[in-house]
């Protein structure tokens, strides 16, 4: 009897630690689409019915600078949020900053649904639209910084590039998601003038949707992850006042984590931004529903090509795929850019086919991004150091529409895109060499 007991104590040991560690991976990947679905409305749902917060008869030029700023507070927000919950997942825990961040931006994501226009409150209206817009992406920023590390320290070091890989697919998901929603209430709700149906109620379904999904995962994370076990041992530094030069050594090593994600940023943007809102609809002129096939169809691909990245850098090592992948990225990728660039005369079979093979191609190395970051701190700073490293590095790319129109004067403009394209691969490729080898590194 007691021999059957001491065997099936370890099993059972075993089994609890899976199940914690399957929950915490749901949360991280759920947190990773709620994040990604909130961070995209503006773009996909807000953009058409902008007019409806801003003063009439603005100038075209005004007027894009105050919609860039909806998008633009919402990136300067997520590295203070990532400062601010990556402290409290490292010194309160994991599981805490997740669910309050969760639940913040849950709230904030429905104030934004509630908002009165111009009309009715005047320029409060833009001005409450801009504040919380920045509030929602302190927020924002603080899930990832505590949900992602949280899943890894749960995960076994065979297991972290799929694991990585499937987290980081969850922007791709949600981003087919929300223009599924978006095309949805677009036929259910016409957009028109400031009386139709999509201004009047239509753009505040998709947020309140966002909102119910943040509570829901803040319920989730309340019921059913526990705390990262690594953490509460805190076997590798201590969580407060660790040595001067375990200090110098995580700046170093954030130094190096910003050359390379700053630098993936900056390509990753050429494909979820510029693509999408510059490329397709105004030099391309693919638009309407081609234009909504076209991002489906890349962002089904770009999912599973994630989850392959993280599963290959697993078997080959992290540090030598970000090489070759951006390798290809500063060759191959650029001319396929280049091309696709220039294709406006081909037949959309020819473009969808070149969109297709170059956004996979320059996104792959996301997939290994959540694994390596994670691996690259210890214990003590590790969400800290993901949040930074994640949020403050795509403060710089994410003008990248003053840096091309300044390329326009030095390059033609369909090689503009390709030749920052270029510069970030080779930034990213500096950041990657400049750090070591990490899949085989203990959490």
């Amino acid at each position: 009897m007691s021999t059957t007991t001491l065997t099936e104590a370890p099993a059972a040991e075993s089994s609890t630690h899976d199940e914690r560690a399957r929950h915490a991976i749901y949360g991280a990947f759920f947190t990773e689409f709620v994040d990604m679905f909130d961070i995209y409305l503006p773009v996909v749902v807000l953009a058409p019915v902008l007019f409806y917060f801003q003063p009439p008869d603005l100038g075209p030029g005004i007027a894009a600078s105050l919609a860039s700023l909806v998008f633009v507070t919402t990136l300067l927000g997520r590295p203070l949020g990532a400062i601010i919950f990556g402290v409290i997942a490292d010194r309160r825990g994991r599981r805490v900053a997740s669910i309050w961040s969760v639940a913040g931006f849950a709230v904030v994501t429905l104030l934004i649904a509630l908002l009165p226009g111009y009309r009715e409150v005047g320029l409060s209206s833009y001005l409450c639209l801009i504040a919380l817009r920045f509030i929602d992406g302190i927020f924002l920023g603080g899930g990832y910084t505590a949900s992602h590390p949280l899943a890894l320290e749960y995960t076994s070091k065979r297991k972290r590039g799929f694991v990585g890989g499937l987290i980081v697919a969850a922007f791709a998901a949600a981003y087919v998601a929300i223009s599924a929603v978006a095309a949805t209430m677009y036929w259910i709700a016409p957009l028109g003038g400031l009386d139709s149906s999509y201004v009047a109620w239509g753009w505040r379904v998709p947020f309140v949707i966002g909102s119910v999904l943040a509570g829901i995962l803040a319920i989730y994370y309340c019921r059913q992850v526990s705390e990262s076990e690594i953490w509460k041992s805190g076997v590798e530094t201590p969580r407060c006042g660790a040595p001067a030069i375990s200090r110098k050594r995580q700046a170093t090593t954030l130094l190096q984590v910003l050359v390379l994600v700053t630098g993936l940023w900056t390509t990753e943007f050429m494909i979820t931004l510029y693509m999408p809102s510059v490329l397709f609809p105004q030099v391309l002129h693919i638009t309407g529903s081609l234009l909504t096939l076209t991002l489906v169809a890349i962002y089904t691909l770009v999912f599973f090509g994630f989850i392959a990245a993280g599963v290959i850098a697993q078997r080959v090592g992290r540090r030598r795929f970000f090489v070759c992948s951006l390798v290809l990225i500063a060759t191959v990728g650029v001319v396929l850019y280049y091309v696709l660039s220039r294709s406006a005369g081909a037949s959309f079979a020819t473009q969808l086919l070149l969109a297709c093979l170059v956004s996979v191609l320059v996104t792959s190395p996301w997939g290994v991004v959540v694994p390596y970051i994670s691996e690259r701190f210890e214990t003590g700073f590790r969400a800290t150091g993901f949040g930074i490293g994640w949020s403050l590095s795509s403060i710089i790319p994410s003008f990248y529409a003053f840096y091309i129109a300044a390329l326009d004067q030095v390059f033609p403009p369909e090689m503009s895109p390709a030749v920052l394209l270029l510069c970030g691969s080779i930034l990213a490729f500096c950041g990657a060499i400049a750090g070591p080898e990490t899949k085989d590194v203990d959490l």
